[in-house]
């Protein structure tokens, strides 16, 4: 047996195909006639631009646009006439093939976007190389590796799926996908739960562990891999798959379904996004609106910071998608842990505790009041709320807010429309919000429970670090008495209480937060039906049962077993 991280759910059985690139091997000798060697990488350039849209269109087509996105992307990096514009001048200044300076260019763009303490940046490493790749096969001659020609019941294996021969796969002929680097939040992951291919990824040497033709099966949500099963471990999990397919279209029936307790207490179901186009999944999901927009990507992955003509668009464009549904919108959580570079911010000793979010917008009002306009300019084409992170003090919610009421004031004077009575809530996502969360409710419109940040600072516990990991669990009597005391406080004064960590999508957690009285699930799109499906299966006398047991449990273990046993 075999393991990984499991990065797209489902049972995939079939038989092995090794995926093997081909020699990218180039003489380095210098070059004679630099302009036409500038000429070639041209070429080069122009039919890898050119393949790529084509990939992407057939992406769009196959699969959707949030997908093809990804190798749009890949396209805008290829015509950034930064990176272009390096290889050339290495071409000119060092009389280095088109080969090498791809390569050198290339690799510099790579370990610096892999550097930075932000996965979406390292996912942009991943990219660059996937590029390179195909510019060297392209200069090289090299013939391409066509996945959509595999057989039926393939089991793909690579030491990585690159976004590009993702791309190429026919999802009827692909039980599954084993990698031996990439993650959940991995372009490659991202295509292949889009296809709905089971993988599993990060599992150290399975290329050279297995062979062509071999018999294999994964599970793409535990993220286990068993080669060469005999017929007992192959019954177990055809049954398994079986289950896990009827599983997923039981799901289909509570689409249009509202979202009650069995007894017909009725909650809100929202999604969290990252980007405007995420909006549409949410509407496709059956979305009843978003807790959760991180507006940090709008600044990243790009050279400035974006204008408030641009936010405005961007926050206008979910607003519409929503047609008046709710959208939670969270001001800018930038800071030492998510670096931009050309925001120049110095580096921290420990950027969690340090000058981040709505620390340093409050210093930078050249970054924050733009991002306010836009948020109030916005609120006029649909129930945009807006949502402060990393608070910890009374004194920072009553600056936002005098910040806002300036920002009124100047767009009532212009004569620009805005929502008068915009909604202003906070993450509560620090303990010290949780503490004082009674004089926050009083404060604030709404509060979002941040489950991540909340149980890392709760527990003093970086889930990251292995050493620690096993202290960073929501189930940790301190974290729930904390969850517990944010929604309470909020109920004493009518204020609305959301969730939009993890924690929400955690069916074990669900009759817990149902009797505290959250008022808001926010969960990732792809999650919503199974999140209703579980609140609709608990009346409130149940979980009100369950809760009241599971909190007078003092250890996480304790906790953690009990709640599975009366999973529904």
């Amino acid at each position: 047996m075999y393991t990984g991280i499991g990065a797209s759910a489902g049972i995939g059985i079939g038989k092995v195909v090794l995926v093997k690139e081909p020699s990218l091997e180039y003489s380095n000798a210098p070059i004679t006639d630099i302009d036409a060697e500038k000429a070639r990488f041209g070429e080069a350039l122009d039919k890898c631009i050119a393949k790529t849209q084509a990939m992407a269109e057939d992406m769009k087509t196959r699969v959707g646009e949030k997908e093809a996105e990804i190798l749009e992307g890949h396209v805008l990096l290829l015509m950034d006439p930064e990176m272009t514009g390096q290889i050339e001048n290495m071409i000119e200044a060092e009389n280095k093939c088109a080969e090498a300076s791809v390569e050198a260019v290339c690799d510099q763009f790579a370990a610096l976007f892999a550097s930075l303490d932000d996965e979406m940046f390292q996912q942009r490493a991943t990219d660059v190389l996937d590029i390179k790749t195909r510019l060297l096969k392209i200069l090289l001659d090299a013939e391409d590796i066509d996945l959509g020609a595999v057989p039926e019941g393939t089991v793909l294996v690579a030491e990585d799926l690159t976004p590009s021969m993702t791309a190429g796969i026919n999802p009827a002929n692909v039980a599954g996908v084993l990698t031996e680097i990439g993650g959940k939040t991995s372009h490659s992951a991202i295509l292949a739960r889009a296809l709905e291919i089971p993988a599993v990824l990060s599992i150290e040497g399975i290329v050279s562990a297995l062979e062509n033709g071999q018999e294999v099966v994964l599970d793409g949500s535990a993220g286990i891999v068993i080669a060469s099963p005999d017929e007992a471990v192959l019954a177990e999990y055809q049954a398994k798959r079986e289950k896990y397919l009827a599983d997923k279209a039981a799901l289909k029936a509570y689409v249009g379904k509202p979202t009650v307790t069995a007894d017909g207490h009725k909650v809100e179901l929202c999604a969290n996004i990252g980007k405007p186009e995420d909006a549409l999944k949410v509407v496709e999901c059956d979305g009843e609106g978003i807790g959760l927009f991180r507006t940090e990507f709008l600044f990243m992955d790009r050279p400035q910071v974006p204008t408030e003509d641009e936010q405005f668009e961007a926050y206008k464009k979910v607003a519409e998608t929503l047609a008046g549904k709710p959208v939670i919108i969270r001001t800018l959580d930038i800071g030492g842990d998510k670096e931009i570079p050309y925001l120049g911010l110095p580096k921290e000793e420990n950027p969690f505790l340090g000058f981040r979010a709505v620390r340093l917008c409050l210093k930078r009002p050249d970054l924050y009041r733009p991002q306010l306009t836009a948020l109030l300019r916005a609120s006029a084409y649909g129930d945009i709320k807006i949502m402060v992170p990393m608070i910890t003090c009374i004194d920072e919610v009553r600056e936002v807010k005098a910040m806002i009421a300036e920002i009124k004031a100047e767009l009532d004077e212009k004569g620009i429309p805005y929502n008068k009575d915009i909604q202003v809530g906070i993450m509560a996502e620090t303990p010290a919000s949780s503490i004082m969360a009674d004089a926050f409710a009083k404060e604030v419109d709404f509060f979002s429970i941040g489950t991540n940040d909340l149980t890392g600072y709760t527990m003093c516990a970086d889930r990251g670090n292995p050493d620690v990991a096993y202290l960073y669990s929501s189930y940790n009597p301190a974290v729930l008495r904390a969850i517990e005391r944010v929604i309470k406080s909020a109920k004493a004064e009518g204020t609305m209480s959301g969730m939009c960590g993890e924690a929400a999508a955690d069916p074990l957690l669900t009759p817990l937060l149902l009797s505290f009285g959250l008022d808001e699930f926010s969960v990732s799109a792809t999650s919503i039906l199974a999140t209703r499906r579980v609140i609709n299966s608990w009346t409130m006398e149940e979980a009100n049962a369950v809760t009241e047991k599971a909190m007078s449990m003092v250890t996480e273990e304790e906790v953690r077993e009990y709640l599975t046993s009366v999973a529904k």
